[in-house]
């Protein structure tokens, strides 16, 4: 494989990992700057991914023995407020599992890209943002 497409699969590679990094070019060699590039997305693969591990299930749970007092409380059956404050509880803990998923892989990418911004200032290029 010549050195030309080689660099082409790279510069590709590189360009769709780090799409929010803005470099200035000026005087830097290309053949250098994809190759730091491609070394600064392989390390910002070592970035650890955080996972958020509430389950809706145990939400369901905190939901009814929530639901279960208030309803005692107000003189009602707890059985009724068991079943109202599981169903709540779960579907609020549905919903925020997904919003801390995406939360979480919202954050993945920023610390990847801060990574990857900080590789390239250290190995001497002027990062734009």
């Amino acid at each position: 494989m010549s050195k030309t497409v080689l660099m082409a699969i790279l510069l590709f590679v590189s360009c769709n990992a780090t799409a929010n990094i803005i470099v200035d070019k000026t005087g830097v060699d290309e053949k250098d700057y994809i190759y730091d590039l491609h070394q600064c997305t392989e390390i910002s693969t070592q970035v650890d991914k955080k996972d958020s591990t509430s389950s809706a299930v145990g939400t369901a749970a905190k939901g009814a023995a929530i639901g279960s007092a208030g309803k005692a409380i107000a003189g009602g059956s707890g059985t009724d407020g068991a079943k109202q404050g599981a169903a709540i509880g779960l579907g609020v803990g549905i919903l925020s599992n997904s919003r801390n998923r995406r939360r979480d892989a919202d954050n993945f990418e920023q610390d990847k890209q801060n990574v990857v911004k900080n590789c390239m200032i250290n190995r001497g290029y002027v990062v734009l943002n």
